[in-house]
């Protein structure tokens, strides 16, 4: 297995030929397949449901995010129990989601036979989507981890349930990507040092944030195009 090497490629294929008890920690931001209270308006790509003008002339559509609630969740299990078997006995899990898909994702962490631990907030604060009348959609949530036992005494500390980061144009490379800070937070959950998993790279914030922190990293992203994105990042830093 080479580590720090970002594949490019469909996740499945990718997984399936890591070896089994090698990861430190999983940490990733799947395609939410939600933005929609129908299947019609789930289905529509992900500029228009995830920009409020309907259109993005920054950045790239990607694939994925279109399933059903019931394909959503089969498709997450089939990639989970991949990695259940290539993350090392005590490794933690993190994934980013919606409060659509909050439900969905917490069931597919226990059903891949994780041990559901508790759920971490990310608040993009009070400059995001505004609804009059209604409670601000300010917060992604991130559903969190282990496989099997965790040890307490691990040297990475008390790590805080909820982080407040503002969404900066110059850091935004990816539609629904997560600034590199909220990512280096997340990365704590690992040991020092440890191999981060992500399978669903993006634009690499994960891995940038990895790497910045002297993590190891693998990763995988199926878009030619975010992929060449997230490679320049790393090549810079």
């Amino acid at each position: 297995m080479k580590t720090n090497y970002l594949h490019q490629g469909d996740c499945l294929p990718f997984l399936e030929g890591l070896p089994d008890s090698a990861i430190d920690a999983l940490i990733t931001d799947p395609p939410y397949a939600s933005g929609g209270l129908h299947i019609g308006a789930r289905q529509q790509s992900p500029t228009i449901k995830y920009t409020s003008s309907g259109r993005n002339q920054l950045h790239s559509d990607f694939t994925g995010d279109h399933r059903d609630q019931r394909s959503h969740l089969r498709w997450m299990l089939l990639w989970l129990s991949e990695c259940f078997r290539a993350l090392k006995p005590g490794a933690p899990i993190c994934l980013f989601t919606d409060w659509r898909q909050l439900p969905t994702t917490t069931d597919a962490l226990q059903a891949a036979g994780f041990t559901w631990r508790g759920i971490a907030v990310w608040d993009k604060t009070e400059g995001v989507r505004p609804q009059m009348g209604r409670f601000r959609a300010q917060c992604e949530y991130v559903v969190w981890g282990s496989k099997g036992d965790m040890p307490i005494k691990r040297d990475v500390g008390v790590l805080p349930g909820a982080i407040r980061q503002v969404i900066k144009q110059t850091d935004k490379h990816h539609i629904t990507g997560k600034p590199t800070e909220v990512m280096r937070h997340f990365n704590r959950i690992c040991k020092p040092g440890g191999i981060i998993l992500d399978p669903f790279a993006g634009s690499g914030s994960t891995l940038v944030a990895a790497q910045m922190d002297g993590y190891e990293w693998i990763g995988c992203e199926l878009s030619d195009h975010y992929h060449e994105i997230a490679q320049a990042r790393l090549n810079g830093l």
